[in-house]
């Protein structure tokens, strides 16, 4: 597996939604500093609120620059055979006869891509997921927390 290439794709579907939001958030503040939207009476928050969703776009992002920048930094360690799941491992997890991959990232777990014919999720440590995969090894099986079942997925290669 090509991780600089996978690592090249989170950052362009990043880099496009960073451009999204800040066409987003230029937006929304030209509706708010709008002559259209300005108070009609005590009651009417039309620019108000378009001040505060520009506002949070431009959090936003923001924060989706940081994490570009996060992973433009992201070192790719080759994992060895029997070594445990750090930042920057690509994780398959078996569970029920499916095979799922997971990429260790420094943010925006939750991102999905189609990547080499299927499926990958960007995971974080700050996710209950990424909390119980780190550390792990392959042939371990992960359990489910709080009295869940004791034979859970199955770690099949971190790469």
């Amino acid at each position: 597996m090509d991780k600089a290439a996978l690592r090249g794709a989170i950052i362009a579907r990043l880099e496009a939604d960073l451009a999204l939001q800040t066409d987003a958030a230029h937006g929304s503040r030209a509706e708010a500093t709008d002559q259209e939207s300005k108070a009609e009476g005590q009651y009417d928050m039309r620019g108000q609120s378009a001040a505060y969703l520009a506002a949070g776009q431009a959090q936003m992002a923001s924060e989706i620059a940081a994490a570009i920048a996060a992973y433009r930094a992201l070192p790719l360690p080759g994992f060895a055979a029997g070594a445990p799941v750090a930042l920057g491992a690509l994780v398959t997890v078996e569970s029920g006869g499916d095979q799922t991959c997971y990429f260790m990232g420094p943010a925006r777990g939750g991102l999905e891509l189609d990547w080499n014919g299927g499926a990958v999720t960007v995971i974080t440590a700050a996710s209950t997921l990424g909390r119980s995969l780190l550390g792990r090894r392959a042939g371990e099986r992960l359990t489910a927390p709080k009295g869940g079942l004791a034979a859970g997925p199955l770690i099949v290669a971190v790469d």
